[in-house]
This record gives C-alpha cells, structure tokens and sequence, in this order.
C-alpha cells in the first residue's frame, strides 16, 4: 500500500471525523427516558493489582498452531478462489435501521450515561430472530489506523447462534453514517487437510480485526482459546442449505453465501490454572500494537509480532508460545468488554440482573472511576449487556453491541462523565 494512497485516506478520516463531531444522533432524550430507579450503586473495585507471579502469568500464556499451507491451499483449490472484504461488501443485502427506527424496548439497550452518538439496530429479520444474538464487534479502525481497509470502512459484529452453536459475523458497510448494510459470513474450522469444514461450535464474545487477520474468542470445551482468520480468504458457498461443509452438489454454510475458514488457532497451555480470554481489544497506546484480554477477573495483554512474514499474529517465543507482557487482577464484577489505552483500563461491568444496567469503570494501579448517570450519583448506567468494545482511533469512537443495538460514542464522553 503506497504512502500516497494512506495520505488520501487519513485526509478522507480526518473529514469524516469533522462530520461525525458535530453529527450527534440526539440520543440523549431516549436514553434518558430510560428510568434510572434500576440503578444501583456498585461497589468501588479500587486499583488493579499487578500479576508477576510465574503461575499467574504461566495460566495466561497461549501455544500458537496455524493451519498447514496445503490445507489452506487444498480447501480454496475446491472451493473456489478465495474473495476479499470488498466483494463481501458489495454483496450487502440487508439494511442496519437508524436509532430513530428502532423500537423502544430495542433502545433500552442503549447507555444511559454518557449517551451514544449514534445507533443503529438490524434490519427486522434478524432483530427478532431469537436464534442468534450479537455479541462481539471490531472495526476497520483495528484493521488500519487510518481507519480504512483498501477504499472501505468496515465494522465487524460477530453472532452466536444460542440453540446450533455455530457462529457467523456480519460484514457491515460503514462508508456512509446515514446508510449502513451488512451481509453474513459463518466462521468455520478445516478439516480432514482442508478436504472438508465445520461450523465454529463455540459462543463468540470477543473479536480483534488487525492487519489482515480477524482474531476470534472460543468458549468450547476445547483447549482452545482464540481461532484466526485472514481476512483474504473468504470463500463462496455454492449451495443454499442448512448444512455446514461439503454437500452432495458443492460446498454449504448453513445458507449464508460466505464462509471463514479458520488458518490457525491459539490453545490454552496452562493445565487447570488456564484463563480463557472472554473480552478482546486492540490496544495501539504500546510498541509494538497490543492484543488486550480478559476473563476470570483477570486483565492482560500480548504483544503483536512485528515479523513481516506474520502480519496479524501474536508475537512468539521459541515454543511458539504468547506470552503475556503485563497482567492484572481486578474486582470489577462480571468484566466483559475491555478496552486498555496507556495506563487506563475500560471494563464494562456485568448488571446485576436482566432488569438492571452495567456500569463501565477506568481502572488503572492507582484506583478507579466509574461513569455517573446524572445527579443520583448512581454507577448502573451502562448498556444492559455489553461483550465487546472496540476503540476506533482515527474517529475518537467507542463502538459496542447491547441487545441489538450497534452503537458508538466518544472516548473522551466516557472520561467526561467519570465520578
């Protein structure tokens, strides 16, 4: 990629920056029609407290395994040569609804405090299906600090299927704010040499697009703990069915017209002690850019490689294992959604039941601070349920899933609206 294309793009971000600054949705009134009675109070977690211990940060460390070339080779030589993010893109046959359309009950699922500036839900369909519900989100902003991939921007929302276990992420055309589309791709897994392929049985809850690998979270019982995909090899299915792989007439993905193969994986290596990433994000505040996780009420991140010949990968040691450069214990209760930027750490807390709100607290060595939902001073005024956040640079936006709203909203609101 040239530096003069790069040039042109951060030119076309900064404009549309400008745009966005100034374009709040008016979401605050609906938002804060919400009643804030089901807010209570949460307990200060205090400051984060540094993991140095070798069997703490031994229960972290991840064993790199990539798929073998020929597999790679042999699955796309059957299936077709593979597509990239702009023919998926083009092929959008469903339309994300503005917050003005969404329904009340849908709007629920938005902050309170601080708002967002804008929202959106999906098209109908998929917003009452209730086989499947969003959970994770990344955007072209990880892919490219400029925010672009090639002459698109792109967000991410990755879907767990809640009855088949499958997983499938929508690819959503973000080039105009007003207008966003989207259509789907399954995650899937090679198999048999790259003969054959299986849906991704796990819940997705975390996602990481960089450079041109997208890195996914997996909660099955495998050893498991991230699957890797490049965004340069998504294949076409060619039939329209309910089965996932190889078919009498072709190659199937549970009706969708994409399908993710899976180039490599990240396995847990710490026996019992082993902590299994839930939230994921990317961090570029450090050198080199950082993948930051958590689970289990434990905070971490890994370094990216640097190696030319691995864009998109965690860096390695000579076992081929990612090893965690810092690592914390926190008491926020529930961490789902973790953003890292310099010293500060964003975790989305859990809600104490369906009928109440999270909070989101910024949590460093020093102590905490969670956001306010106005003059009752409460911390509950956070999405209803929050996985995945995702901190888009080039715009200074937070973008998160709840419910089925896909929203965003500054960074620098949510520092604002700190106790």
């Amino acid at each position: 990629m040239s530096a003069r294309g790069r040039h042109r793009r951060r030119k076309r971000g900064r404009a549309l920056r400008a745009v966005l600054t100034g374009a709040a949705l008016g979401l605050t009134a609906a938002a804060t029609m919400i009643s804030a009675s089901q807010a209570t109070v949460g307990s200060d977690p205090g400051a984060l407290k540094p993991l140095t211990a070798a069997s703490d940060l031994g229960a972290l460390r991840l064993r790199e395994t990539l798929e073998p070339q020929q597999s790679l080779d042999r699955l796309a030589s059957a299936m077709g040569r593979p597509v990239g993010v702009d023919t998926v893109l083009k092929s959008a046959d469903h339309t994300l609804r503005d917050a003005a359309d969404c329904t009340a009950d849908e709007k629920t699922a938005l902050p309170v405090a601080p708002a967002a500036t804008r929202a959106y839900c999906w098209d109908s369909g998929d917003a009452a299906d209730p086989a499947w519900t969003p959970r994770a989100v990344t955007t072209s902003g990880d892919a490219d600090e400029d925010g672009w991939w090639g002459s698109n921007r792109v967000i991410l929302s990755g879907w767990t299927a809640n009855t088949r276990g499958l997983a499938k992420v929508a690819f959503v055309n973000a080039a105009d704010p007003a207008h966003l589309t989207y259509t789907w791709a399954l995650l899937a897994v090679p198999t048999d040499g790259g003969r054959d392929y299986r849906g991704l049985v796990s819940k997705v809850s975390g996602m990481v697009w960089y450079e041109d690998k997208l890195l996914v979270t997996t909660t099955s019982g495998t050893r498991d703990a991230l699957y890797v995909y490049d965004m340069n090899r998504i294949q076409r299915a060619t039939v329209t069915a309910g089965a996932v792989g190889r078919v009498r007439d072709g190659w199937s993905a549970a009706g969708y017209r994409y399908v993710l193969p899976a180039v490599g994986s990240y396995r847990l290596t710490g026996g019992t002690s082993a902590v299994r990433p839930v939230g994921l994000s990317l961090d570029r505040s450090t050198v080199p850019d950082s993948l930051v996780a958590s689970g289990a009420k434990r905070l971490w991140r890994y370094p990216f490689s640097l190696d030319p010949t691995r864009p998109g990968l965690l860096a390695t040691d000579s076992a081929g294992r990612a090893v965690p450069e810092e690592a914390y214990a926190t008491k926020v209760s529930g961490t789902g959604g973790v953003l890292a930027n310099r010293s500060a750490w964003y975790l989305g807390g859990a809600a104490g039941s369906e009928s109440e709100r999270g909070s989101m607290w910024r949590q460093n060595t020093g102590g905490a601070k969670a956001t306010e939902c106005g003059a009752d001073e409460t911390h509950r005024c956070w999405s209803t349920q929050s996985d995945s956040l995702s901190y888009w640079q080039e715009t200074g936006e937070v973008w998160s899933v709840s419910g089925r709203m896909l929203f965003a909203l500054p960074l620098n609101s949510i520092d604002s609206s700190l106790n």
